[in-house]
């Protein structure tokens, strides 16, 4: 295979695929369920919002969209725009191509977060409102401990924060499974159906809850594609060429962990799209990240809302847990991913 970058015709192609498939993505997160709606009166509605045109849209199908999916898959977008670049920034930002969101512990504090309001430890938390509060302070703290534990890890190999990470998630796993063996069997289901993701409980409240986080955190992750391809060559080469790294690698950290703390506190863990969308975009434009962040946003906010389409309908009116469909698609995209890219290389 040549080593020359892909085209920038290529680009603007791949570029312009993805705007469609979240275009298509939007539209089938509001046509398609159990009561399925003309896509015709969806666009006309969309117009009439911004003063072009009249909706013709019932009053029941206008609750539907605007109270039931409309939120439930701008959230979807908001979650899976962030994971993605998420996961970009971290495989950048650690030269792993395994790392994803949930590589310094967010995950495993999170989980502990959620497990003490729903299991309700204290005796008095109230569980809807104190489960995403916990969970995204359980998911900071954890980042925050593996930060001090891998010894700071603006003055260390990126290594030893990664084996910090791995450390801290085993910890609080196991805090996490103490605590679920102390709840009721109800409470431990729920705990469960939290750990695997789901978006059913979105409304336009946690829309606005997530959207500041997540505006700030992509556009820093993004903006710090060029400072991520400098670091591909190594740190050394890196600070010769005048680049501060401690400082790129804590604001990339510290942005991608809030980030994913804040989607993943309204969410639950919704495992592979931080992983598999960044290499799945990799393969399409090359290895620099300026191409691939901003383009795995849009591909990765797409991939969820489709997901969580499947999920809802699937098996209507009961709903699969949003996880299971992106490991059900994700991991045989990633083989197939994986695949491609040996082929690529012999």
């Amino acid at each position: 295979m040549s080593g020359r970058p892909p085209s920038t015709r290529r680009v603007t192609g791949v570029a312009a695929l993805s705007v469609v498939a979240l275009v298509a993505a939007v539209v089938c997160g509001l046509a398609v369920g159990p009561t399925p709606i003309p896509v015709g009166r969806i666009v006309g509605a969309l117009f009439a919002g911004v003063g072009v045109g009249h909706s013709t849209l019932s009053p029941l199908a206008s609750t539907i969209i605007w109270q039931l999916r409309a939120p439930r898959m701008v959230l979807g977008l908001l979650v899976g725009a962030m994971l993605a670049v998420a996961g970009g920034t971290y495989q950048g930002v650690f030269r792993n191509p395994l790392a994803d969101p949930y590589l310094l512990g967010v995950a495993a504090g999170a989980g502990l977060g959620a497990t003490i309001a729903i299991v309700d430890v204290s005796g008095g938390l109230a569980t809807p409102t104190w489960t995403p509060v916990l969970a995204f302070l359980g998911a900071l703290v954890a980042v925050a401990v593996t930060w001090v534990v891998g010894g700071r890890g603006a003055r260390t190999g990126t290594a030893t924060l990664i084996l910090a990470g791995v450390a801290v998630a085993s910890l609080l796993t196991s805090a996490q499974t103490f605590l679920q063996q102390q709840g009721s069997p109800t409470s431990i289901a729920r705990v469960y159906i939290w750990l695997l993701g789901s978006l059913a409980s979105a409304s336009w409240g946690s829309v606005l809850l997530v959207l500041p986080y997540v505006a700030v955190c992509v556009t820093v992750c993004v903006a710090a594609g060029r400072a991520l391809d400098v670091m591909s060559v190594g740190e050394d080469e890196s600070r010769s060429l005048g680049l501060p790294v401690a400082r790129v690698r804590l604001i990339v950290i510290v942005a991608s962990s809030l980030g994913t703390a804040a989607v993943v506190s309204v969410a639950g863990l919704i495992g592979f799209v931080g992983i598999i969308v960044p290499h799945l975009v990799r393969l399409l434009v090359g290895t620099s990240y300026r191409r691939i962040l901003p383009i795995s946003v849009v591909v990765g906010a797409a991939f969820l809302v489709l997901c969580d389409t499947v999920a809802r309908t699937v098996l209507a009116p009961s709903e699969l847990p949003l996880g299971v469909v992106t490991a059900v698609v994700g991991a045989p995209a990633f083989v197939l991913v994986l695949s491609l890219r040996r082929r690529a290389i012999t």
